[in-house]
């Protein structure tokens, strides 16, 4: 095998990783961020804090290329997604199994130090994980089953810390579920007619023409528990500062996607780092700010 071949295939393990596609990566980091973040106080343990950062990155990238192995056959017929390595035949079905295998048994590793609750909640996070692409064959909102497998962390991330997963690390669990059918439905919006055409369900199809309305709904329902975490927790001024910048956010989406035009709905999608950013800085600054808590 040549040089120049190495890197050709290291290449397509990369964009089969989708590691050059990084947004991905931080819609999962930041509800976990948020866990840890409030159940360390303020004050995550570091390397707790590592291991976690580092099982996002292999966690999302087994994910991916599970993801893709799943729907190798219909991303053939999609525009955005035809030229990816499983589908374009760059990267053999096999070939794809082990490196999923080998990114989930690293991110395994990492957690062993951890407790043994997080080593638990591990196997149902791994199968949620793993059962996601196969879900969009037969479940009306695979969006919601998808925000499951990228807010598992959150619980993880309380049982590391605090040794048990208590109400709030649920409740922010459910937040993450409605915040990730409010931007995967724009995500789907963008593949809605090849999605139709293949046989795929999606949250877009699924809601039709109150697909936008159904975003703006989740997205306020995302915001409504999780200021009632802040609620429950004492939370103050600078977290729902952070929440009332996400809400300006979320409005910035609707004048996106309201013309449901491809592009602007993919905008929004990506944008959507920025709704996970202004929760944490909120959840940041609150333990950082000397305010009075809220009520």
């Amino acid at each position: 095998m040549t040089i120049s071949s190495i890197v050709e295939r290291l290449d397509s393990y990369e964009k089969l990783m989708r590691l050059d596609k990084p947004i991905g990566t931080l819609l999962l980091l930041w509800p976990t961020l948020w866990a840890l973040w409030l159940a360390g106080d303020g004050k995550p343990p570091l390397l707790i804090l590592a291991i976690f950062c580092l099982g996002t990155v292999l966690m999302r990238s087994a994910g991916c290329v599970i993801n893709d192995y799943a729907d190798r056959e219909f991303d053939l017929h999609v525009e955005r997604t035809k030229d990816r390595p499983l589908a374009a035949g760059k990267v053999r079905p096999k070939e794809a199994l082990v490196l999923a295998a080998v990114l989930a048994l690293c991110a395994f590793l990492l957690i062993l130090p951890l407790d043994t609750l997080v080593i638990w909640l591990s196997a149902p996070a791994l199968f949620v994980a793993a059962s996601y692409p196969y879900t969009k064959r037969f479940f009306a909102i695979p969006q919601a089953y998808l925000g499951l497998a990228f807010g598992f962390g959150i619980p993880m991330a309380y049982a590391a810390i605090q040794g048990e997963v208590p109400t709030d690390a649920w409740l922010m669990l459910l937040a993450n579920v409605f915040w990730a059918v409010a931007y995967d439905t724009e995500y789907a919006m963008v593949d809605r007619n090849d999605d139709l055409k293949i046989g795929i369900k999606t949250s877009a199809i699924t809601f039709g023409r109150f697909d936008v309305v159904m975003v703006m709904f989740c997205y306020g329902a995302a915001l409504l528990l999780l200021a009632a975490i802040g609620a429950r927790g004492g939370l103050g001024l600078p977290f729902y500062a952070g929440l009332l910048v996400a809400g300006a956010i979320a409005l910035y989406h609707y004048t996106l996607i309201r013309e449901r035009e491809r592009m602007d709905c993919f905008k929004a999608f990506r944008h959507n780092n920025w709704f996970g950013a202004a929760v944490f800085a909120g959840i940041a600054a609150d333990f950082l700010a000397p305010f009075t808590p809220v009520g």
